[in-house]
């Protein structure tokens, strides 16, 4: 099989295979008299397992396992993939940790803030927290409040206000800091509880969409290493 055939096959260049030859993505190939290389069926699953690999876990990931089961490490191999799925469940965690502290929040409007920002003590008071928890969850990323240029006194803008609120609501709920966090950075992120939803959505069908690249790549490298075994 010439290298444009083998391209054809993909909707690739010729030189794409070439690069993928000389990257360590499909195995070792012979010549022929002439100098031009072989390709076999072999090639053709190497390169259809790499393709379905990168779907899940990127182009370099991808790269990485095809090169460490070319060489016969399949325990590298393995240890790549096992790290996909370690990952991905982190992030469906973290999604579902973020999802559960929306759907928890209370409908409550806040009282509006009038007359500017609030200073630690107003806010404190208005919260029935200490001040020094504010600064905690200040340290934690939680409330980004401005400083006052001539005093460097902090104030808490309506923004603000609105974070601290949900921090506190969360912290009633059990929620760890490092939670409350990662919750108030996706809301910021996404621009609103309403925006936040629907990029909740986005999100799982974007976790969905990679749990089955992965179980897409998974069987096309079972099969290349199947070929592998058998060629022994």
């Amino acid at each position: 099989m010439r290298p444009i055939d083998l391209a054809r096959e993909h909707g690739l260049s010729a030189q794409a295979i070439r690069n993928y030859d000389g990257a360590g993505i499909l195995p070792p190939t012979e010549r022929s008299d002439t100098g031009y290389r072989r390709y076999t069926s072999l090639h053709a699953q190497a390169l259809r397992a790499f393709l379905a690999l990168r779907g899940g876990h990127g182009h370099q990931r991808a790269t990485e396992i095809m090169r460490a089961a070319n060489r016969g490490d399949l325990e590298s191999a393995y240890r790549l993939i096992d790290a996909a799925h370690v990952e991905l469940l982190a992030e469906r965690d973290t999604r579902t940790e973020v999802a559960t502290a929306l759907a928890g929040l209370s409908t409550t409007v806040p009282t509006p803030v009038h007359g500017g920002s609030l200073t630690v003590g107003e806010l404190a008071r208005r919260l029935g927290v200490h001040p020094a928890t504010l600064r905690t969850w200040e340290t934690q990323g939680i409330l980004r409040p401005e400083r006052e240029r001539a005093t460097g006194y902090r104030r808490y803008g309506p923004d603000c206000v609105r974070d601290a609120e949900i921090a506190r609501q969360l912290r009633c709920g059990g929620y760890l800091l490092s939670q409350v966090a990662q919750f108030i950075a996706s809301l910021r992120e996404a621009g609103g509880a309403e925006a936040l939803s629907a990029f909740l959505d986005v999100w799982q069908d974007r976790l969905t969409a990679r749990s089955r690249n992965l179980l897409a790549g998974a069987a096309q490298l079972d099969t290349y290493l199947t070929m592998l075994d058998e060629r022994k």
